[in-house]
């Protein structure tokens, strides 16, 4: 079956033609460092790299670009709030950005570009765009003519005659109030760049223009992002690259967003849930399964009380999977998910169906196994990894196992915990039942589950 993406330009699932067959290239609009990330801002890259898993185990070969903006409005009126040099907060959260990708599983990016590593770039794309008639010089600013273009407004359907462009400080001289900023005009005490309109800065839309074409070229196949970028972020994108000569994006993809109280999750709201708070709270792999098992176009509400489900649910999961590794040792991955799974993640990543599958197969092993039917679990659990794998929660991947940073405190816990089972298991021995009880009900105060089983006692966390 074709992958199929819903395509926010054509409002519509559309079958997915790579532009050079084998290939797929993806653009997706990365962080804003001004501060540091909550799980909302997570959530895009988390959808996306599962979006990169699926075109990969689909046979492609990806090339997946994330930028950074590291220069904007709101990082220069931080560097002013907090008294430290603008390059400072953006490099500091730019890591922060990146310790909650890789907390969460993401696969780092083909390329990582920079804004401000790119102003040769745009300068050019200025000049381009001024010479065919679509952008102009006014105050040290440079403009782009939304009137030269006339597909602008086509990805959000607005209506140009009642559009009302965000505009900032100091953006004098424009011809039209909707006409939006390529370059902003050096201010006193901002980082400036030399350029043939006289020192500045870049316009937040230029970066990511140029950004594309120099990494992608002047066609790619796919352009992600969360809904709020519609516009005027996406929309000007596309205004700029197509008037330079660029026909940009076949594909947009946009991510829905994490809410709390019904309200999109943002620094601005005060409302933000920090990913190094929350990984202090939850395991990164639980939160990875909160945030990237809902479809990425449906709205996740923010609540303890769904992480706590996600929690539980998850360990369903990774019950099977430990009970069956002690029964049978390591079993590798199957070559192919299930045909079901396959046909979920073709039709716009359909996750939750997806998801659905793996729960099924799941408790198809855990049948096997009260039937002492080694074979089936076995089998099971090779199709469980290979669907786990393509979603980034397969708990015997090395990310999630330790072998990612070395981090990973399971197996010092489990020889701990095994340690106190012994003991436990000492006092069963000479019948001291009293003793037994009370280390069993001490461990399951601490939030773990002990059974006992044929083969011994095992423990798993349980729901909080």
């Amino acid at each position: 079956m074709t992958i199929r993406l819903y395509d926010t330009s054509a409002r519509q699932i559309r079958d997915f033609t790579p532009l050079v067959p084998g290939c797929v290239s993806i653009y997706l609009c990365g962080a804003t460092v001004q501060a540091a990330p909550h799980i909302g801002h997570i959530r895009s890259g988390l959808n996306f790299d599962i979006m990169r898993r699926w075109f990969a185990y689909r046979g492609y070969d990806v090339t997946f670009v994330r930028n950074v903006t590291d220069i904007d409005d709101k990082i220069i009126a931080k560097s002013g709030e907090q008294g430290r040099p603008w390059w400072a907060i953006g490099y500091e959260n730019e890591r922060a950005f990146n310790d909650g990708y890789e907390a969460l599983g993401c696969l780092p990016p083909t390329y990582e570009p920079r804004a401000t590593g790119h102003v040769p770039e745009m300068i050019e794309m200025m000049r381009g765009l001024i010479e065919r008639g679509h952008a102009y010089a006014a105050d040290g600013n440079v403009y782009f003519d939304v009137r030269s273009h006339a597909g602008y407004l086509s990805l959000s359907n607005q209506d140009l005659d009642n559009l009302l462009q965000p505009s900032g400080e100091g953006e004098t001289g424009k011809r039209d109030p909707r006409d939006f900023a390529l370059w902003k005009a050096v201010k006193p005490g901002e980082p400036s760049w030399e350029t043939p309109w006289g020192r500045g800065r870049p316009g937040w839309h230029l970066e990511c223009s140029a950004m594309a074409h120099k990494y992608l070229g002047t066609a790619f196949d796919i352009h992600g992002g969360g809904i709020d970028l519609i516009f005027p972020h996406h929309e000007n994108e596309i205004a700029q690259a197509e008037a330079y000569g660029d026909d940009f994006a076949a594909y947009w993809v946009h991510n829905a967003w994490v809410t709390m109280s019904g309200e999109k999750m943002s620094k601005s709201l005060g409302n933000s849930v920090l990913v190094s708070e929350m990984v202090k709270r939850w395991r990164p792999i639980v939160l990875r399964y909160y945030l990237g098992t809902p479809h990425y176009r449906s709205t996740i509400e923010y609540s303890e009380g769904a992480l706590r489900e996600a929690e539980s649910a998850f360990a369903r999961i990774e019950g099977f999977v430990q009970r069956v590794v002690e029964l049978a040792g390591p079993v590798a991955p199957a070559a192919e998910v299930p045909p079901a799974f396959a046909e979920a993640m073709d039709d716009d990543l359909g996750v939750p169906q997806a998801l659905a599958i793996v729960h099924t197969t799941v408790r198809q092993g855990n049948s096997a196994l009260t039937a002492d039917d080694k074979e089936a679990a076995v089998a099971r659990l090779a199709e469980v990894r290979a669907m786990l794998g393509v979603l980034g929660l397969d708990p015997l991947d090395e990310h999630w196992a330790g072998g990612a940073g070395g981090d990973d405190l399971h197996g010092v816990v489990d020889s701990l915990i095994r340690l106190v089972l012994d003991q436990r298991q000492a006092a069963r021995s000479r019948k001291d039942y009293a003793t037994a009880d009370a280390i069993r009900d001490r461990l399951q105060q601490s939030g773990l589950v002990i059974e006992d089983t044929p083969a011994g006692p095992r423990w798993e966390l349980g729901p909080r």
